[in-house]
């Protein structure tokens, strides 16, 4: 996160009290507003350090760092707001998608079952239970226990101890894909998007993982397959037409740069395109705030949007 200016600094250097608290939450609104992003998360933080224990503020400083991609800051905010007697049902549940997607399904399945422990009927947690079991069983069917833990050691190999070159591991070190869990995790657009990422190294990383049996973005497509789950299943409550996320995204009609991203991103289908979050789609190089607006707008026409996490 970027530093504060000076202003801001001395501030901090106040009594930290619930009057500094609400005044940075002010702030961080203001920010939301113009969607700045970055200073919400700023005002966030300086909410946070001046009032820790406000599970609110401690919950919306989670969501907006889930948001931009900070998984990991995100996660360790989200288990400081359950660890409460009645904990923000949300934070449970975009709990338990950080630990789905880490495969930590016994975490995951514990943080939704717990707000099915006082809201039974709440749709989207029967939707998420039914998937975090459906993976565990999955990966019960496709190896037996033993196999498993020798898949999971195997995932957390570092990548320096496979024969790569140079320059492909230095590459690999400066995206921060340090084990062979976390190549699987990224797709071959992701590794495209970055500058010292050439077809070479490519091509070497993608035969390193096919002598495993493995490819890229492998962990990254069963995550969209559960979702795509979830996509279906809510439209069909809706009355939709599932249908139409078949079709191509071409029928949107999107501007050149907006079309640019979303191959990048190899997103062919609607349903595709549905499957991701606002985050996903801005991490993409030359992605901006309008071709967001532009893709959303396109997508409300036809009753759809974007994967969102629990706000």
């Amino acid at each position: 996160m970027a530093n504060f200016d000076n202003a801001a600094l001395l501030d901090r250097q106040e009594i930290r009290d619930e009057a500094t608290a609400n005044k940075y939450v002010g702030v961080a609104s203001k920010a939301e507003a113009r969607g700045d992003r970055l200073g919400t998360i700023e005002a966030l933080e300086a909410a946070f350090a001046a009032d820790p224990d406000n599970p609110n503020i401690c919950f919306l400083l989670a969501y907006q760092l889930d948001l931009v991609g900070e998984e990991d800051e995100a996660l360790h905010l989200y288990e400081q707001c359950v660890q409460r007697a009645s904990p923000h049902i949300n934070a449970l549940l975009n709990l338990a998608v950080l630990y789905e997607d880490r495969q930590q399904y016994g975490k995951a399945e514990r943080c939704v079952r717990q707000v099915l422990s006082t809201n039974p009927n709440h749709e989207r947690a029967r939707l998420y239970v039914k998937d975090i079991v459906a993976s565990q069983e999955m990966v019960v069917e496709e190896e037996p226990q033993p196999g498993i833990e020798q898949h999971n050691l195997m995932l957390e190999t570092p990548v320096t101890d496979f024969e790569l070159s140079v320059r492909t591991r230095n590459a690999l070190r400066k995206m921060e894909i340090r084990t062979l869990g976390d190549l699987l995790r990224v797709s071959e657009a992701d590794l495209r998007s970055y500058k010292n990422v050439g077809d070479s190294s490519l091509e070497e990383i993608k035969a390193m993982l096919a002598q495993r049996g493995l490819k890229l973005g492998q962990v990254l497509e069963q995550q969209q397959s559960a979702v795509k789950q979830q996509v279906l299943d809510q439209l069909r409550t809706d009355g939709g037409d599932e249908q139409i996320l078949q079709r191509s995204v071409n029928e949107l009609q999107l501007s050149v740069r907006a079309r640019k991203a979303l191959s990048l991103l190899n997103i062919q289908s609607i349903g595709d395109l549905c499957l991701r979050t606002e985050a996903e789609l801005m991490g993409v190089k030359n992605f901006g705030m309008t071709s967001l607006l532009e893709i959303k707008e396109k997508l409300a026409l036809r009753e759809l949007s974007l994967r969102q996490l629990e706000a």
